[in-house]
């Protein structure tokens, strides 16, 4: 029996957690977690909660203090970069002051917007370059780099469809079913517009009701996800000529050319597409669309990307749309909890170096690493019990499992203050100008981005920053990464006995796990190249282990609506 004063308050906890008015053999659910659901109400402006957010809003808290703290224990200047561009976004007054200035300059720079004021006319590829290359938006499709599926040691172009304002293409094609989140995204839009420099509201209508309609026909091409999935079906290479033939409305060699400056370019360049059917319907639909409506369909896309970080009638007309959306009600967030998730998603590593020494003990790496091995172990000897698998891809799963990475706590480089300097050394951030820390931001990750074409892929390269409450898997580079975000209570405590941690982090490990052997995950072999390493028999067998599942979840409804 453990009496320590850990396992005392863990026990009080999930004592605390259950609800013991409720029969266990006829709501287990409501019995082990009704006490904890009942101390949680769910908070405005949320459509769910769970523990995930309890630990975010207690890491928000550490890094708030850490970012106004100017005594804190900061070694970098990287670290200080990251408090000026907390700083700037908490300067309210200066924002308030501003208004909607440094967008309407940014529009007028970019040859101006229809819905606002005057449009410079036929620009459509030099404005798609402008938009995507220095402002972080995928109007039409995405373009980034990253490690080649099929060559895991090389980084290459990849060109995937994008484009939808709303989270999925069922908002636009189930129209009776979303009238109201329609109306109210309309609504939005013409908010915007209106903010912006539009002077005549049924005007402005009329031109959003057109860029709504544009984004329905994206919407009625773009593959759904269901679909998108299966990546040995969906990689396609070619060269980047071969990309002006397929989708020859952009003109591909300038954009990519402007996109990954100051890299050299031509014809033979390699591009991964992923989304080839779709990139020539949209070069047909661009071809055959307005030019206006393309001009005006871009800077849409801008604005929506950019109009947060401008005064708080941004911030409320953004707001009511969600409650709209998401049936929430009005979340009245405080400033410093959007300004410290905007800092960890552009600053997270150099704001991760403070968080790290703040909270990250690292005997604990070693603790989560034996964790992981013994998991691994346990994964292995689970494969042995599986009769519908082969012994050939039975051994390459084993060997795959050994072969898994772990990244635990944070990426090295940021506790060295030099190598974390020298990662930021072409960031510049100033105390009083959010908008342009933010725009400064996307041109300084553009550049990171350019660099990494002409490298081979990182494996020290984290997709999350060190606060971050989460873990993944990576298929291309066989690793699974749990930042120190999530590595504290409920999940996991040094002092905790090894039974809790398994409880906690061990869950969110073997799920991790896992996804090297889902149906994403097992296209990927040990080296993390997407090739067919199971013979046929054992992916039919999967495929069948597999309808059972869908079949259940298939069938769940709430209020008579399905769920999945």
């Amino acid at each position: 029996v453990c009496l320590s004063e850990a396992c005392i308050s863990v026990t009080s906890s999930i004592l605390s957690s259950l609800d013991r008015a409720v029969n266990p053999c006829e709501d287990f659910f409501s019995y082990a977690c009704g006490g904890w659901i009942k101390a949680n109400p769910l908070p405005d402006g949320h459509s769910r909660w769970g523990t995930f957010n309890n630990l975010w809003e207690h890491n928000q808290a550490i890094m708030k203090h850490l970012l106004e703290n100017t005594t804190a224990n900061v070694s970098s200047e990287a670290e200080r970069k990251a408090q000026r561009y907390y700083q700037a976004c908490m300067n309210e007054s200066k924002i308030e002051e501003l208004r909607a200035a440094p967008l309407v300059e940014l529009i007028q720079k970019l040859g101006g917007w229809n819905i606002t004021g005057p449009w410079a006319g036929d620009n459509f590829n030099a404005t798609l370059r402008e938009v995507t290359a220095h402002y972080r938006t995928s109007p039409f499709f995405s373009v980034y780099v990253s490690a080649d599926s099929k060559n895991s040691n090389s980084n290459v172009i990849q060109v995937d469809q994008s484009g939808l304002g709303l989270p999925s293409r069922d908002y636009y094609l189930n129209k009776t079913e979303n009238e109201k989140v329609l109306a109210g995204y309309l609504n939005y839009m013409v908010q915007l517009g209106m903010f912006l420099g539009g002077t005549d509201e049924e005007a402005t209508r009329q031109q959003m009701q057109q860029i709504l309609d544009f984004e329905t026909a994206l919407a009625n091409i773009t593959i759904p996800q269901e679909k998108h999935r299966d990546e040995e079906v969906i990689y396609h290479k070619m060269t980047a000529g071969e990309l002006k033939e397929l989708a020859p409305a952009v003109d591909w060699m300038p954009f990519l050319s402007t996109v990954f400056y100051p890299v050299e370019l031509n014809e033979s360049e390699p591009v991964v597409v992923y989304a080839k059917e779709y990139l020539e319907q949209v070069s047909d639909l661009i071809l055959a669309t307005d030019k206006c409506l393309l001009n005006n369909y871009m800077i849409w896309n801008l604005v929506r990307k950019t109009s947060p970080f401008l005064d708080q009638r941004f911030q409320d007309a953004e707001e009511k749309f969600m409650e709209v959306m998401y049936g929430t009600k009005k979340t009245c967030l405080p400033r410093w909890k959007f300004c410290i998730s905007d800092t960890d998603n552009n600053l997270g590593f150099a704001l991760g170096a403070m968080f790290v020494k703040a909270t990250f003990a690292e005997d604990s790496k070693q603790v989560v690493e034996e964790m992981i091995a013994e998991i691994k172990t346990a994964f292995e000897e689970s494969l042995e019990t599986l009769q519908w698998m082969d012994e050939d891809t039975r051994r390459s799963a084993k060997e795959k499992a050994d072969a898994i990475y772990n990244m635990i706590g944070y990426p090295k480089f940021i506790m060295d203050p030099k190598e974390l300097d020298k990662v930021f050394n072409d960031y510049e951030a100033v105390s009083d100008l959010y908008f342009e820390n933010v725009m400064q931001f996307y041109n300084f990750s553009a550049r990171v981005t350019a660099d990494q074409l002409r490298k081979p892929p990182n494996r020290d390269q984290w997709s999350m920053t060190p606060p971050t409450v989460n873990a993944y898997y990576s298929p291309t580079k066989n690793e699974i990464v749990f930042p120190a975000g999530i590595l504290q209570a409920p999940f996991y405590t040094r002092a905790s006995p090894k039974s809790l941690n398994f409880g906690g982090i061990g869950v969110v490990v073997g799920h991790e796990l896992t996804h090297a052997f889902d149906d994403q995950g097992r296209e990927y072999d040990k080296d993390g190249n997407l090739r067919p390493w199971w013979k046929n028999s054992s992916v039919e067998a999967f495929k069948r282990q597999t309808e059972c599942m869908v079949e259940q979840y298939g069938n769940y409804s709430v209020n008579g609506e399905a769920v999945n």
